[in-house]
């Protein structure tokens, strides 16, 4: 396997009487940092010529910031960024919303379609008003790098939900900040737009002089506020504070009208009744000589908006038609589902910067304080699995993403995957949850915020790269598409040998081809079955007593996913297997039935399980705990009733068929039956609405894991894993053997029944969910879940690949 040797030797200082060179403190600097929090020592996958040029300014302005209701930034660390919010009368007090948040109570909102890259349509229903947004990207002679954008807000009222409390109209306010602290400069104070519809300007290096622009057929009152801040994270705060020392003044929620000196942040009222439509247009470049503001002004609002927007609606309905091709395989409610879900998840890509937090000392139990150190400054362009609850980068959810993303623009997907793999340590090891940026930190609890070094996360990229190298065997890509795809590969290919290096060291067990997840709290008293965060399986039950005996079935099939896929760059490649690091062969022994079935298979369940020191004698038991001196307190914990012994952990549940879903079992074994009556049993896998993620016969069948923590993989139902069990039931209803018709059947049944409840629940509430109730087949947990619930649409598509 790849070693990767960084030489930290000893600098000697010869006093030659002159300061040392600039590149020579950088070398010293570099030399000085902890190994865990230095850069992989390799060229940056996003530096190769495809992702420059064209590429890089076609993507620099978007909807990046999928942590509020509607936010355009540019993927520069210190943007101009912009955004919306408004208010809403509810129980006669006044709601400000500005960022995605569940307790704001919204009946819907999401992308309904957008393309990543210029163009976006989202809608938004609040307390009776319904709000569309419409974004649009535009590159005309003479603006500044990036282009033109406009936004345009269309406010109604629903009339069946028409009351009083809507006074007057709808409030908006939109806002221009400069995270560069570059200072705006108000157009005028007297905002009357039928005389003049410029707001704001300010210049940049990047986009040289700018201006806003606001337009609109409707009569609007306007109003403003500025302010200096060296934080962008809580502008909410901001306009608050303002609205309330007004509203006491003039009864009513009216912006100041004023300025700090120097502002970096301006803030529009604008106030209309129902309906009413307003284009917000963002012009760069105007210090050119060519620049024609009015008439790249006109061009982005108005009649002319409404037709650019219009066809850039077909031209995404005709691309999904292409793509996805589902015409003849689901009704017409499905398909609109469909595309919303890739609308949202398309539409909640982001751009990320800053320094992630690393663990500088291995505490498991979040109840302590952890010391930390900071990554290298980075950036990180990604998907995002939930606007309101996880608006930032999670490596494990991103490899299911990618499956979506790849399929509708390889670049975009080349690009994120690439951001992802230059995140990488001199280790091989990558923080899995990236929490970079002040407005990422300010929604993450602080235990959760240190990154572990030690722990693992899903290698799910792999499971997006071998999928597009299958589809690169079946000449789905074009000439030139296949050339980026190999350039990225080989560019690629240091930084995935680094990254399976770490697992294959750093997570392997005492016997020879096991693994087991790190990072479990062995000493916890407040955990039923100690968590295994790394494994992305949270609460799903392990080995009662963690320890280094274990063998994890889940992350040994991961290995395998990670060893075939960089046996197949090799082959596509056309390299030379070096010595020590043999793929193949590596593939070959993880895909051995019979060694895999010593280690991990129960003959009398006929299933596969994890190894470890288990009992199933635990329980939780409220006792008196002592805190401190002389003091106790009454807390819920961890009661052990046996001695835990060496055996293999009897939990039928999504880590049991991960053999299943990694295609291992041969077509015609018996075991394959076993798993096939597993799946369709109703008291383990089986519900009507998808399968299970725990067997109902387990003793830890959404059971609390602690006193404040609900079960989360103990029973729900997740798509991610559905889709890829639907997979392996794909692929064994086309192989010749004695079980394929049952394969078949249950595919058939399983895809019915995910389709069914995914789209009626998307009928009934607005939203796609994170998990779906194994009995009523309710959605549950975070909304929009547009991460991988939207792998909804590949399987309408009955697209699997690789995977």
């Amino acid at each position: 396997m790849l070693k990767i040797k960084i030489v930290l030797g000893i600098v000697v200082f010869l006093n030659l009487n002159h300061a040392k060179s600039a590149a020579e403190e950088r070398l010293a600097e570099e030399h000085r940092l902890p190994r865990v929090v230095t850069p992989l020592p390799a060229p940056k996958i996003t530096d190769l010529p495809q992702f420059q040029g064209e590429h890089k300014e076609s993507l620099y302005w978007g909807t990046y910031r999928p942590q509020v209701y509607l936010g355009v930034r540019a993927r520069t660390p210190k943007s101009l960024i912009a955004g919306l919010m408004w208010i809403v009368v509810k129980d006669s007090k006044y709601h400000l919303r500005h960022v995605c948040k569940h307790e704001d109570g919204l009946s819907t909102y999401g992308w309904t379609k957008h393309n990543g890259r210029d163009f976006g349509h989202q809608l938004l229903v609040d307390q009776g008003i319904i709000f569309t947004t419409a974004f649009l990207k535009s590159k005309e002679e003479g603006s500044g790098y990036g282009g033109d954008w406009t936004v345009r807000i269309t406010v109604q009222a629903h009339k069946s939900k028409w009351n009083e409390e809507f006074g007057r109209g709808a409030q908006l306010f939109f806002y221009m900040a400069d995270e560069g602290a570059n200072a705006l400069n108000l157009s005028r104070e007297n905002m009357n737009i039928l005389e003049d519809s410029s707001l704001v300007s300010g210049s940049r290096a990047d986009i040289g002089n700018w201006q806003l622009h606001l337009k609109s057929m409707d009569d609007l009152e306007l109003h403003y506020s500025g302010f200096r801040t060296p934080h962008f994270h809580n502008l909410s705060d901001l306009v608050e504070e303002n609205l309330s020392s007004q509203i006491r003044k003039n009864a009513r929620p009216l912006l100041s009208d004023s300025s700090d000196d120097s502002p970096n942040v301006l803030v529009f009222q604008v106030i209309g009744g129902f309906s009413f439509t307003t284009d917000i247009i963002f012009i760069s470049g105007t210090d050119s000589e060519s620049s024609r503001v009015e008439e790249r002004v006109s061009s982005l609002s108005g009649t002319s908006l409404s037709n650019q927007l219009k066809y850039k609606e077909q031209a995404f309905d005709e691309k999904f038609d292409k793509i996805f091709n589902l015409e003849e395989k689901v009704d017409s409610e499905s398909i609109s589902v469909g595309k919303a879900a890739v609308g949202n998840l398309l539409g909640g890509i982001g751009y990320f910067y800053g320094q992630s937090k690393i663990a500088a000392s291995r505490i498991v139990n979040l109840r302590e304080h952890v010391n930390y150190i900071s990554y290298w400054p980075a950036e990180l362009y990604t998907a995002v699995p939930c606007r309101p609850s996880f608006p930032r980068g999670f490596l494990w959810d991103e490899g299911f993403h990618q499956l979506i993303i790849w399929r509708w623009d390889i670049h975009i997907s080349l690009d994120i995957i690439g951001h992802w793999l230059d995140l990488m340590n001199a280790d091989g090891w990558i923080p899995r949850e990236q929490i970079l940026g002040d407005e990422a930190l300010s929604r993450v609890p602080e235990e959760y915020v240190p990154q572990h070094p030690t722990d693992a996360n899903p290698p799910t990229l792999f499971l997006a790269l071998s999928d597009m190298i299958n589809g690169l065997k079946n000449n789905e890509f074009t000439a030139m598409d296949k050339t980026d795809i190999s350039v990225f590969l080989e560019r690629a290919f240091v930084r995935l040998e680094a990254w399976f290096q770490w697992f294959h060291t750093t997570q392997s067990g005492k016997q020879m081809s096991s693994y087991y997840w790190h990072g479990r709290d062995n000493s916890t008293i407040y955990e039923l079955n100690p968590k295994t965060l790394s494994s992305g399986f949270d609460d799903y039950p392990r080995a009662s007593h963690p320890t280094a005996d274990e063998r994890h079935v889940d992350l040994r099939c991961w290995i395998l996913l990670a060893a075939h896929c960089l046996h197949s760059i090799e082959e596509l490649l056309d390299k030379d297997t070096k010595p020590g690091m043999n793929y193949g062969s590596t593939s070959q022994l993880l895909s051995d039935v019979e060694l895999l079935n010593q280690m991990h298979f129960d003959d009398a369940y006929g299933a596969y399980f994890d190894f470890g020191n288990h009992t199933e004698k635990v329980q939780l038991k409220w006792k008196d705990v002592e805190i401190g001196h002389n003091h106790t307190d009454r807390q819920l914990v961890r009661d052990v009733l046996e001695r835990p012994v060496l055996r293999l952990v009897p939990h039928i549940g999504y880590v049991s068929l991960f053999p299943f879903m990694g295609k291992i079992i041969p077509s015609g074994s018996w075991i394959l039956e076993k798993q096939l009556e597993l799946i369709s049993n109703h008291s383990l896998f089986w519900t009507d609405y998808g399968l299970r993620s725990l067997a109902r016969t387990s003793s830890l069948y959404m059971k609390f894991n602690s006193d404040s923590e609900g079960p989360y993989w103990r029973g729900q139902i997740w798509i991610n894993i559905n889709y890829r069990i639907l997979s392996a039931l794909h692929h064994y209803s086309k192989e010749n053997g004695p079980y394929q018709d049952r394969a078949k059947a249950i595919y058939k049944e399983l895809r019915s029944n995910l389709i069914r409840n995914i789209v009626r629940n998307y009928q009934e509430t607005g939203f796609l969910w994170e998990q779906y109730d194994q009995n009523s087949g309710e959605g549950k947990g975070s909304h929009p879940f547009t991460g991988w619930t939207s792998l909804v649409v590949l399987i309408m598509a009955e697209e699997y690949g690789r995977v």
